[in-house]
């Protein structure tokens, strides 16, 4: 089987937008499922960055940053 990241990569670059809103999704609804709230506040503080990397990229990076 594929790693996700490989398979990501072989969509066209318009459907990586959804890709993310599904992500995304899954883990507001897993969130939801163990009565935690989601933050928010993390939200675009990475834009100074878009034209510098893809969304795959950029994800990368966070985690690096965070130290995951």
């Amino acid at each position: 089987m594929k790693m996700l990241e490989e398979m990501i990569k072989e969509l066209p670059p318009e459907l990586y937008h959804e890709v993310e809103d599904f992500v995304q999704f899954l883990i507001e609804k897993q969130v939801k499922k163990h009565g935690r709230p989601l933050r928010q506040d993390w939200a675009g503080a990475l834009k100074d960055y878009k034209d510098r990397y893809t969304s795959l990229e950029l994800q990368k990076k966070a985690m690096e940053w965070r130290g995951d």
